[in-house]
């Protein structure tokens, strides 16, 4: 049977049966119509262009319909489209844009699939645009270029009017930037050039205008809070209606207008800016003025130096005050001047706490911040009060905190953090190690008098500054720590050793506390010639260490020592509390009536310093155990002492003071030396591992090596030099005396 032949449709013919397609499908677009197209319709419409395509050659019309295609969207547009757009104005025309390009769509969708097969295959082969692409082209040249100016006047405006507080349709904004974002088929030019450009324009010269007068009328708060809430609304206006790619341009040209044109002004206004802000403690307005100014370039800077001078300023009234309370004070008793120093500390704490607290809260823990408060800490923190260093004060703060019966009552948790507080501090000082030769020696005084109040908070802040200033720092105050747990268990081993053998007999109660040289301050060991009571009973203890312990030789340090002593007065008898070498002052009168202060010197085989403190705290003090012709206030050379037997007491026991030697020029003098010491060897350090190097560099490498411990002086580094050269550690250059060589 044969092939039933397929008829060939010419150009005409089947373009005529498309148009009526075609004019139905604008019908419907313009509301003419509600004549639907049924699926008979649409396969009549795509089967007559696959004939049309698909006819042998001449009647291959492919390129003819490619043609038609575009032209039926060109003469719809300049029929219907443009004349209804040129006859709109502003909000009715943006309306009129929206319908129009969402019709637009819709025709290109239908007009598309009817053309399908031209898509497949003729567009393929040739590398044509596809249809989708060349009907959308179509609106963009012929009515978006013709309309974006406009367009954009009109979104603008609408904009502006929001921003004066009317309402706008904001979904109508939405699609209108939707258009200009679409007709770009993926590429954001069309939003970016046509629009974008000029909303950023008008956004720049809109907050410009607005700034201008908001500086002038409004405070520094009130500015800063406008300011925000203008950031909020744009920010707000992106995710309504802008592309979001707009959000980061948008805010950064409202700040620039409201915030960096403005910044030197508005944090400096005289009733408002920063440091009113900071002086009145508005955590809130400052919190604010960070979320606002980190936004900008280097806008943090000028608040953090603002904050800077205002933290030092503060710190140095305090220093001022507590440097006036002092030499007022100095004329009166000296206790209240070491109380003043004490609620210095303590100012100095709570001021730390509170700026800390900002950093950490309003500033969101900035390390500009950080810095400042560091900075600004260093300042103050090293100036002296009443003629103390501060190293030398929050020991003695520490030490207040530590003991037995200081002024500061606390309970654990509080010492516990007092003292990490103190801690903190100690960073800022420049003189670490004065502080910790201070600590040392304060240390010692309350391990060895039994002072100390809790074991556990001195291992506690021993272990917060060896945190803070490395093992080097505290190895000493370890040490000491760890000897007075070991002298406890040679005291109960050495009274077993007496239980034991009782031929051995001690005479007295002796208690020893042994301590390795290393560790604890340097004391004076003075060949006291010691009571015979006494004598026996050091010997005891000689032959008991001797006997556990070899190669280790015993210094006796009298003047660390107390004893207890029965005096028969003629009232009652009383205990009186001692130093050793008062007691050995005090036997002296069993053997003799009178001795002349000649005598008492030469027995007792002491200084005339010792023996005028000695004499003087049982002769001219509170009491008066010793009496003395003539009857002065003073210890003189030529004068004689007889034991008082007329002296009493309502108390039982007493203990007598013994003025303490002032030991803060002794710690000076060790630090300095220690302190010559580290240059030495930082200096050796150094040249070992450069062989050659210049004057200068050296300098600056020793600071910074030695820079943790104490800020060295450079005077002082170049004596080392001088030292060193001279003990043949280095030798300068021959040809250039600024370079020095290492000798090995």
């Amino acid at each position: 049977m044969a092939m039933h032949e397929r008829k060939t449709i010419d150009l005409e013919q089947g373009w005529e049966f498309m148009q009526k397609g075609i004019t139905k499908l604008k019908n419907l677009l313009e509301g003419n119509s509600d004549n639907q197209f049924s699926s008979e319709d649409y396969m009549m419409l795509y089967t007559t262009i696959y004939n049309m395509c698909t006819q042998k050659p001449p009647h291959d019309y492919s390129q003819q319909l490619y043609d038609k295609y575009k032209s039926s969207f060109e003469e719809y547009i300049h029929s219907m489209v443009l004349p209804s757009l040129r006859e709109k104005h502003d909000e009715f025309m943006l309306r009129e844009l929206v319908r129009r390009w969402t019709n637009h769509k819709v025709m290109v969708r239908w007009l598309s699939r009817f053309f399908f097969y031209l898509d497949r295959y003729f567009i393929a082969r040739r590398s044509l645009p596809p249809l989708n692409e060349v009907g959308l082209t179509c609106f963009r040249d012929l009515v978006f270029q013709e309309m974006k100016g406009k367009v954009k006047d009109a979104v603008i405006s609408l904009i502006d009017q929001e921003r004066e507080g009317e309402q706008i349709d904001r979904a109508l904004l939405k699609n209108i930037v939707d258009i200009f974002v679409e007709i770009g088929l993926g590429n954001m030019d069309c939003y970016e050039l046509d629009f974008e450009k000029f909303l950023l324009e008008d956004t720049a010269s809109y907050y410009s205008r607005k700034a201008t007068n908001w500086i002038v009328e409004d405070s520094c708060p009130d500015y800063m809070l406008k300011a925000e809430e203008c950031l909020r609304r744009e920010k707000d206006r992106v995710s309504h209606y802008l592309h979001s790619s707009s959000e980061s341009k948008l805010l950064e040209k409202v700040q620039h207008e409201l915030l960096a044109v403005y910044a030197s002004q508005l944090l400096e206004k005289e009733h408002s800016g920063c440091y009113v802000l900071l002086r009145d403690d508005k955590t809130e307005d400052l919190s604010r003025m960070y979320r606002l100014f980190s936004k900008i370039s280097k806008g943090l800077d000028p608040i953090s130096q603002m904050f800077k001078q205002h933290v030092t300023s503060e710190g140095t009234a305090l220093v001022k005050q507590a440097e006036d309370a002092a030499s007022n004070k100095k004329a009166e008793k000296r206790d209240t001047v070491g109380m003043q120093e004490q609620i210095f500390v303590r100012k100095i704490i709570e001021l730390h706490d509170k700026y800390l607290a900002y950093v950490t809260e309003c500033f969101q823990d900035h390390s500009l911040f950080h810095k400042a408060l560091k900075e600004a800490f260093e300042v103050f923190c090293n100036k002296g009060v009443g003629g103390s260093t501060s190293a030398e004060l929050l020991a003695t703060f520490c030490d207040n905190i530590l003991k037995k019966g200081g002024s500061e009552k606390l309970s654990d948790e509080a010492i516990e953090e007092t003292l990490e507080k103190v801690v903190k501090l100690l960073a800022y000082i420049s003189d670490k190690d004065l502080f910790a030769e201070f600590h040392r020696k304060k240390l010692a005084r309350r391990l060895l008098f039994d002072k100390s109040a809790n074991d556990d908070h001195e291992r506690s802040i021993l272990s917060k500054l060896k945190q803070q200033c490395g093992g080097q720092f505290t190895s000493k105050m370890e040490g000491m720590v760890k000897d007075l747990a070991l002298a406890r268990e040679h005291q109960t081993n050495f009274e077993e050793y007496l239980k034991s053998n009782s031929q051995v007999n001690a005479g007295l109660d002796l208690s020893v506390t042994v301590l390795t040289t290393g560790f604890w301050p340097s004391y004076k060991s003075f060949d006291l010639n010691l009571p015979s009571e006494m004598v026996r009973c050091v010997e005891v203890f000689k032959e008991f260490y001797e006997g556990k312990t070899k190669h280790r030789k015993l210094t006796w340090i009298y003047s660390l020592g107390t004893c207890n002593i029965n005096a028969k007065f003629e009232a009652k008898n009383i205990e009186l509390i001692v130093t050793t070498y008062q007691a050995a002052t005090l036997l002296l009168f069993n053997a003799s009536e009178r001795l002349s202060y000649s005598e008492i010197m030469s027995q007792l085989n002491l200084t005339d310093d010792d023996v005028i403190r000695l004499l003087h705290s049982l002769s001219c003090a509170k009491y008066k155990i010793l009496s003395k012709e003539p009857n002065t206030k003073t210890i003189s050379p030529n004068d004689v002492f007889e034991f008082n037997s007329k002296f009493t007491d309502r108390m039982r026991r007493i203990k007598i003071p013994l003025p303490p030697v002032d030991e803060k020029k002794k710690v000076i003098e060790d630090v300095d030396k220690d302190r010559r010491y580290a240059i030495d060897a930082s200096i050796v350090r150094i040249m070992k591992s450069r062989k050659i190097l210049g004057h200068q560099q050296l300098v600056m490498e020793c600071v910074e090596q030695l820079g943790r411990m104490f800020k060295p002086d450079f005077k002082a580094i170049k004596k080392r030099i001088e030292d060193l050269i001279t003990r043949d550690y280095l030798e300068r250059d021959k040809d250039n005396p600024n370079m020095y060589r290492y000798l090995a």
